[in-house]
C-alpha cells in the first residue's frame, strides 16, 4: 500500500518554485522574448513536422540544412530565421517539444516531491521510446555544440529541479545531510535513466518513480535519535 506523507495542521504548503528561466533557451524556459508579430502554430508544426520527415528519410543532422527544411515545410527560410538563430536551436526547441511539460513539485515532502519528479522522469523515457527523434539523441553527441545547447537548455533545468528538492529535503530533516547532493539526485534518477536508455525494453510501470524512492529513501533518512 502507498504510503502518503502526513502534514501538520494548518496551511497546506506551498508548491516547490518552478526552476527560472535559462537566458538564451528557447521555449517556455528559454528567457529571450522575441518582437513583432505573433508566431504561428501552425508554422511552428510544419517545420518540426519537416525536421521530423527529413530524418527519417535518412538524412544526418548535419544534412539537415535550413534549406530543406523550409521547402519541406513549404515555408520561406525567413520564416525559420525569425524563430530560431539556427538549426542547432531548431533541433533543441524540436527535442524540447516532444517531452512532457515539467511538473509543479507539491512541496509537501521530500518524498512527494521526488515522486512526481520521477513520475515526469518516467513520462519523458516513454514519451523518447514513441518518438521518432530517437537517433537524433545519438547523432547529437557527435555535435559539441548542439550536445552543448541541448544539456543547457534541457537537462541542466531538470537537474536543478531534482537538486533543489533534495536540497529542501535536507534542510528540512529528511535526508542526511552528510551525503553529496549531487551523488543523492543521481541515486533516485539513475534507475529510470538506465531503463530509458540502457534498457529500452525494461519497464516504466507507473509504479516505478515510488518504488525507487521508497526504496532509497530508506538508507537516506537520517538515523534516529538515540534515547538518553
Amino acid at each position: 500500500m502507498s504510503q502518503r506523507s502526513q502534514q501538520d495542521g494548518g496551511a497546506a504548503p506551498a508548491p516547490a518554485p518552478v526552476p527560472a528561466p535559462v537566458p538564451g533557451c528557447p521555449g517556455p524556459e528559454g528567457g529571450a522574448v522575441r518582437r513583432g508579430r505573433p508566431r504561428s502554430e501552425a508554422a511552428d508544426q510544419a517545420i518540426f513536422d519537416a525536421v521530423v520527415a527529413l530524418l527519417e528519410s535518412g538524412l544526418s543532422l548535419a544534412e539537415v540544412s535550413i534549406e530543406k527544411i523550409a521547402r519541406t515545410a513549404g515555408v520561406g527560410k525567413a520564416t525559420i530565421y525569425r524563430r530560431w538563430p539556427g538549426k542547432d536551436e531548431l533541433f533543441v526547441d524540436l527535442l524540447r517539444s516532444v517531452d512532457p511539460p515539467d511538473p509543479v513539485l507539491p512541496g509537501t515532502s521530500v518524498r512527494d516531491d521526488l515522486i512526481a519528479f520521477l513520475e515526469a522522469v518516467r513520462q519523458r523515457g516513454l514519451a523518447k521510446r514513441a518518438s521518432a527523434l530517437n537517433s537524433v539523441f545519438s547523432q547529437m553527441q557527435l555535435y559539441p555544440k548542439l550536445w552543448d545547447a541541448y544539456h543547457q537548455c534541457v537537462i541542466e533545468p531538470r537537474r536543478r529541479m531534482g537538486m533543489d528538492a533534495i536540497r529542501r529535503g535536507m534542510e528540512r530533516g529528511e535526508l542526511r545531510t552528510d551525503l553529496d547532493p549531487e551523488i543523492v539526485n543521481d541515486l533516485f534518477v539513475g534507475p529510470v535513466l538506465l531503463r530509458t536508455v540502457l534498457r529500452p525494453g525494461a519497464s516504466l510501470d507507473p509504479e516505478l518513480p515510488e518504488q525507487i524512492v521508497d526504496a532509497v529513501l530508506t538508507g537516506l533518512r537520517p538515523p534516529a535519535p538515540t534515547q538518553p
